[in-house]
């Protein structure tokens, strides 16, 4: 299973990236291996998480989210916290 991930940074901006295993990823982006992005801006912690049945549909997903406006993202990651359904059936 492939998953789109949020990660907010220590500056409070998000990261959006795609991954088998997410929380070896945010452990990659914490020790500083993760993208070039996130090595300035650790600590990071996951703020959203989806899952995607295959890297192309995490792929096209991560595309969709890092297009939405900065007002969005906090609204998506909000949305799924309070358990409002399956982000993909909203409108971005």
């Amino acid at each position: 299973m492939w998953y789109v991930y949020m990660i907010q940074c220590a500056d409070r901006s998000l990261y959006t990236g795609t991954t088998t295993d997410i929380s070896r990823r945010v452990n990659e982006h914490n020790s500083g291996k993760g993208g070039r992005y996130t090595r300035i801006r650790i600590p990071v912690k996951l703020v959203y998480q989806e899952p995607c049945s295959n890297r192309s549909e995490a792929l096209k997903r991560e595309i969709e989210i890092k297009l939405l406006s900065k007002e969005r993202k906090p609204a998506l990651i909000k949305e799924t916290v309070q358990g409002l359904g399956n982000p993909k059936n909203r409108k971005s």
